[in-house]
């Protein structure tokens, strides 16, 4: 008894997606030792006439059996052309996503298995529909929001034989501005220097992951909000090291301060209450509800709004550092962001020297 001769696989993110067939692909194809029983067929077009060329191709595929008999495994790979792009809504395409979609209906499981992974999709189209109940259909959906990175990262850690929690993955997705590629690779590396069984510290991420993008400037950040002024004086010397330019850095750290003193203010008023495992949700939501008038809309991630980040994150990273320090030495901090700022617009040269003394004068 076979089931649907081809599964589809689409998603939010094209590299997880490319995985989940790569892996998909691999699993089917272990135990054939014919080359000729397995075949890609790149499905990325830039216009009518490539996706033309695409279907014809796959079509030719299909029907071209394994000389020895054996099953063949076909990977439509990267399709592109199921999007709301110019390409995908002229009529013309539509007319040939039909002609893929014969194809596939005539397929004969127990002769041809096909893998098709498709990213960006448009998910309104009844093209789009037709692969949901046609297929053995996966979405990977959802998979850019923090929660889910971290699960990622753990998940791929365990399947590693190592340990990461919560922390240590959250300043990996952090660390990485949420780019699910170095996700993965960053763990890859991390499981690799812990060994079978090892466990991934969060400290550990500090050292061996490299900052991507300009966003958070994990370390002299981390440092800095720890109170620890050794730490935080050897973090800056590391990031000026390889970076010339203070003020995202400084950025960063006002972003981090502004939330911490909002929960300051709500854990004082006691809205908040932080428990080891942090915020409880029914607890943040009404305090959410109480100053919604406040802050307007949710929809943006913004430190000027504190409702607008993850939970997980303002209970186990944000507010234990908030409550270590009192509201009035929150605001000092941010009045000293403020005039270190105005120090490098007189001292441009001078930017560790700005950066450091903003350190000294702030935890000595």
């Amino acid at each position: 008894m076979y089931g649907p001769a081809f599964t589809f696989i689409c998603g939010d993110d094209d590299f997880l997606v490319a995985q989940e067939g790569r892996a998909l692909f691999a699993e089917k194809t272990r135990e054939l030792a014919d080359d000729f029983s397995k075949e890609t067929v790149e499905a990325a077009a830039q216009n009518m006439s490539e996706v033309e060329e695409v279907v014809n191709r796959f079509r030719d595929s299909v029907q071209t059996l394994s000389m020895f008999g054996d099953k063949k495994v076909v990977w439509l790979k990267d399709v592109n052309f199921l999007a709301d792009s110019v390409t995908g809504r002229a009529e013309g395409t539509k007319k040939l996503v039909e002609d893929l979609q014969a194809v596939l209906e005539t397929l004969d499981p127990a002769a041809v298995e096909v893998i098709v992974t498709a990213f960006p999709v448009d998910r309104r189209r009844k093209e789009f529909k037709w692969f949901q109940k046609a297929a053995d259909f996966r979405d990977l959906k959802g998979a850019n929001d923090e929660d889910s990175l971290i699960g990622l990262a753990r998940a791929e850690a365990e399947q590693l034989q190592a340990q990461m929690g919560m922390r240590a993955a959250a300043a990996l997705v952090a660390k990485v501005q949420g780019n699910t590629r170095l996700i993965l690779e960053e763990t890859r590396k991390l499981a690799t220097y812990v060994g079978s069984g090892g466990e991934i510290v969060e400290g550990l991420v500090a050292e061996l992951v490299p900052a991507f993008g300009e966003g958070d400037f994990f370390e002299a950040a981390e440092a800095f909000f720890s109170l620890n002024l050794r730490w935080t004086l050897d973090a800056l010397r590391r990031h000026f090291f390889t970076n010339s330019e203070a003020r995202p850095l400084i950025a960063s750290m006002q972003n981090r301060n502004r939330l911490m003193i909002q929960l300051r203010v709500m854990m004082d008023g006691g809205e908040l209450r932080l428990s080891p495992r942090g915020f409880a949700k029914p607890e943040f939501d009404r305090a959410a509800r109480t100053y919604a008038k406040h802050f307007g809309g949710f929809d943006d991630k913004s430190s000027f709004n504190v409702f607008t980040q993850n939970l997980w994150y303002l209970g186990n990273k944000i507010a234990p550092s908030a409550r270590e320090l009192t509201l009035k030495r929150l605001i000092d901090f941010q009045l000293e962001f403020m005039h270190a700022f105005e120090d490098l617009i007189r001292r441009p040269t001078d930017q560790e020297a700005v950066m450091r003394d903003l350190a000294i004068r702030c935890l000595s």
